[in-house]
């Protein structure tokens, strides 16, 4: 083995215990937003009896479920280091969609998700050619992408109505065998998705993307492909998102999405991912979503006005990023120790 192999064995060999400190480290802010969910539902449980009946449990998941997937979507492209504004865009329009063109029954909800995936995926394909390959910063090209998405919704349904399936408004809100909510299994499924997809090689490329976008190229991985893929997982979470919001309201609205435009950066935040990139995970941020809206049901039900709930929201975000920042600082800090 020749000098440069055996020095180039040597910093493999200590880079991998530090990838490993950094991950280790950032699973703790996944692992805190899970024990402040959990007080959360202490404190809700106490003030409403009823929120441990399955009734409440699978309202709850319904509410939670569309920022969960739209978190998640965001997660990807907050992990190789860039941000994704069309997140409102995208909903918005899917929205539009499913309550505009509805399909009835079982092949129909297929249809109508078809039609959204299709239309996020096309949008996220859009930011990805964008801000990849044609290098324009991801938070214009998205702002760009976002406004045209909100205009077709416009043009589309020019004020909140039409019209979901029944299978859609129904089915997709309920519970499987009267006992384990759809919304619940969509969230594991989309966990689990999550949890093989970062093990493959663009799992592995994202990451690195995120902690150091030269040092990834120069070993090899494909940035800019990396990038658009990051940003095409993106738009087909938001078009879920949107597709599920339609499920939960049953009528379309061409300004559904703004609303989680900052709280799905929230969620990110509150997740553990951190906005510098390469740090963090889809399972945090689907927590993270979580917690927001139980936060809602809380203050609500301790009397709280709803005029507080952006203050509350505001201030755990603020919170969260902080640790996050904290997390990274240690992470560093140990790496080089």
């Amino acid at each position: 083995m020749s000098a440069v192999d055996a020095t180039s064995a040597t910093e493999a060999g200590h880079a991998a215990p530090k990838r490993r400190l950094r991950q280790g480290i950032a699973s703790q802010g996944a692992v805190l937003i899970g024990v402040i969910y959990v007080i959360l539902w202490v404190v809700y449980a106490a003030e409403q009896p009823s929120a441990l009946s399955a009734y409440s449990i699978e309202s709850l998941l319904n509410n939670s479920l569309p920022l969960m997937l739209a978190a998640a979507g965001q997660t990807f492209v907050v992990l190789q280091g860039g941000f994704d504004l069309s997140v409102a865009g995208i909903i918005s329009l899917s929205n539009v969609l499913v309550a505009v063109y509805p399909v009835e029954g079982p092949f129909g909800a297929l249809v109508n998700l078809a039609m959204v995936v299709g239309v996020g995926l096309a949008v996220g394909a859009t930011n990805g050619i964008l801000v990849a390959y044609m290098r324009i910063q991801s938070i214009a090209a998205t702002l760009a992408t976002m406004i045209v998405c909100q205009g077709i919704a416009l043009l589309i349904l020019k004020a909140p109505g039409g019209y979901v399936s029944e299978f859609i408004a129904y089915e997709l809100t309920g519970s499987l065998f009267g006992t384990v909510p759809v919304a619940a299994v969509i969230a594991v499924a989309v966990a689990c998705i999550w949890l093989a997809f970062r093990r493959t090689n663009t799992g592995i490329a994202l990451y690195a993307v995120g902690r150091d976008a030269t040092a990834a190229e120069l070993s090899g991985i494909d940035v800019r492909r990396t990038r658009f893929a990051a940003f095409c997982w993106a738009g087909v979470l938001y078009g879920c998102a949107g597709f599920m919001l339609s499920a939960q309201t049953s009528t379309g609205n061409p300004t559904a999405g703004e609303p989680f435009l900052l709280l799905c950066f929230a969620a990110v935040a509150l997740g553990g991912t951190s906005f510098s990139g390469g740090s963090g995970g889809v399972i945090g941020s689907l927590i993270g979503a979580a917690t927001l809206m139980l936060m809602q049901k809380v203050l609500f039900s301790t009397g709280v006005s709803s005029f507080y709930t952006g203050v509350f929201q505001g201030v755990v975000m603020i919170v969260a990023v902080l640790f996050a920042a904290f997390v990274q600082y240690m992470s560093r800090s140990r790496g080089n120790g």
